[in-house]
């Protein structure tokens, strides 16, 4: 066991997903870390898992333990250098220091399969408890879902992972006593969950790390690093035949790619956009008198779109598009999908609105739209007719910006284009995952004040989707104008 620094199944959860995040976590500086709503959600889920298990309040501490409890909580496990804080603990058969009975931990696992970082995390937590009660702990058990969809998994703690869990805990413990943080990860996409991410986005950066470049992932940039590409100026300054000659012996998916990535590079390098496409981008806005601007916020885990917004958007009377400033003052229109309504009403009134205004394309950003729509028309019984006149209303500005331009920007999302255009959200920091969150909590949190009794997370929830909304108009504006240009 490692000695002088204390270890615990926080930083070991850390490292098993990010070396460079557990370094942070012990040295970082504070202030820099911000907070993200994806572990608050993770949190929830766990609540409402545990609670599909227990029922019952669960007991808390050593004199729960004691009492033998059926589930405990807030009982700290330390060990040799080495402690841990396990989220509940299952009272089992077996014969323990507290008496004719004994525990195993009890773990939520979120996404759809169980990981090593899971298995590791497990056994340190069974390897504490087993001498904190002095018996052995066989099993722990992972839980994922919640209500009639919990799923259990008993998973054993024998075989190989004490030996995985000793190696885990000396190598952290060594990237922890070194005086530099370990370097960036190769996939920086999956970043977007943790609470450094702004931190390493300044290094990256600064760097020109490979995976600031669009379209570059972590099995591409080892690709680029054995040519001896190791930044994003030196892709831009790369020979495109020399490059997909190189890449060709991954694979001729890879080589085909190579001028899109040096022109990628390029464009960010010089930090201005290029045209792909010398065709119109949204030629329908010359024509139409209106636009209806589409934003879904949905419960991916759920399968729950619950809220359609739209901004309804009319040219203005001298035949010119509003302007940014404008289109903030057009309507907005949220309509809220609460089950006890059913799915059919929602429809109905999706298709009275969009009737309203039959001659005005719905401008969305991405595929999300538009997948949604269709398959609810298709399970309300729409026409094949309809359904097909509903796709050729619908214009995604996402793709037909990546269609005919080149943006310089690491990600053509949403949030880096219209930021970059000088979009700015009226709510800073807030993203999907915080909607969400805001969501779950009116939706599930009863009549206190982060429930159905108070109605501030549903005026936030509206306010980023309006904004949204409005930045979709921003990215097809510009569009429009470099059109016009």
């Amino acid at each position: 066991m490692p000695g002088s620094i204390l270890l615990n199944d926080r930083l070991l959860r850390s490292w098993l997903r990010c070396k460079r995040r557990a370094w942070l976590d012990r040295h970082g500086d504070p202030a820099l870390r911000q907070w993200t709503a994806h572990r608050e959600l993770q949190l929830d889920e766990q609540r409402r898992s545990f609670a599909t298990l227990f029922p019952e309040r669960p007991g808390r501490g050593e004199a729960a333990a004691l009492a033998g409890a059926p589930a405990v909580v807030g009982l700290r496990l330390k060990g040799d250098g080495v402690e841990a804080h396990p989220p509940l603990l299952q009272r089992v058969d077996g014969r323990s220091r507290w008496g004719d009975h004994s525990y195993r931990p009890v773990m939520f696992r979120p996404g759809r399969r169980t990981t090593r970082e899971h298995r590791v995390v497990l056994a340190l937590w069974g390897q504490l408890l087993a001498q904190e009660q002095q018996t052995s702990v066989r099993s722990g058990l992972v839980l994922s879902g919640s209500g009639r969809g919990l799923q259990q998994e008993t998973l054993a703690l024998g075989g190989s992972l004490p030996r995985q869990l000793d190696e885990a805990l000396q190598r952290l413990a060594a990237d922890l006593g070194q005086s530099t943080p370990p370097p960036l990860v190769a996939d920086r996409k999956k970043c977007v969950l943790c609470s450094w991410r702004a931190a390493c986005d300044q290094v990256a950066t600064a760097e020109g790390h490979l995976s600031e470049v669009s379209g570059i992932g972590a099995k591409r940039r080892d690709m680029l690093l054995e040519l001896g590409i190791d930044r994003l100026s030196a892709l831009a300054a790369a020979d495109p035949e020399l490059l997909a000659g190189g890449l060709l012996t991954y694979g001729e998916q890879h080589a085909e790619v190579a001028p899109d990535l040096v022109t990628q590079a390029q464009v960010q390098d010089r930090g201005e956009p290029l045209r792909r496409d010398p065709a119109a981008a949204l030629p329908e806005l010359e024509t139409a008198p209106g636009v209806l601007i589409y934003d879904i916020e949905s419960d991916p885990d759920a399968r729950d779109d619950f809220l359609h917004g739209f901004v309804r958007l009319p040219r203005n009377g001298d035949g010119r598009w509003p302007d940014g400033l404008q289109a903030a003052q057009a309507p907005y229109h949220p309509m809220l999908a609460l089950w006890e309504h059913g799915e059919e009403r929602l429809w109905q009134r999706l298709q009275r609105f969009l009737a309203a205004y039959p001659d005005w394309p719905v401008l969305h950003y991405g595929e999300t739209e538009l997948l949604a729509l269709v398959k609810l028309a298709q399970r309300q019984g729409a026409r094949e007719r309809d359904i097909q006149a509903l796709r050729d209303r619908m214009l995604d500005v996402h793709q037909r910006l990546r269609r005919h331009w080149w943006m310089p920007t690491n990600s053509y999302g949403l949030k880096a284009v219209a930021g970059w255009l000088g979009f700015s959200w009226r709510q800073k920091g807030v993203d999907g995952a915080r909607a969400l969150l805001w969501w779950r909590r009116w939706r599930l949190g009863g009549t206190g004040p982060q429930g159905r009794g108070s109605r501030q997370n549903l005026r936030r929830i509206f306010r980023y989707n309006h904004d949204d909304a409005l930045a979709t108009w921003a990215v097809a504006q510009w569009l429009h104008q470099q059109d016009q240009a």
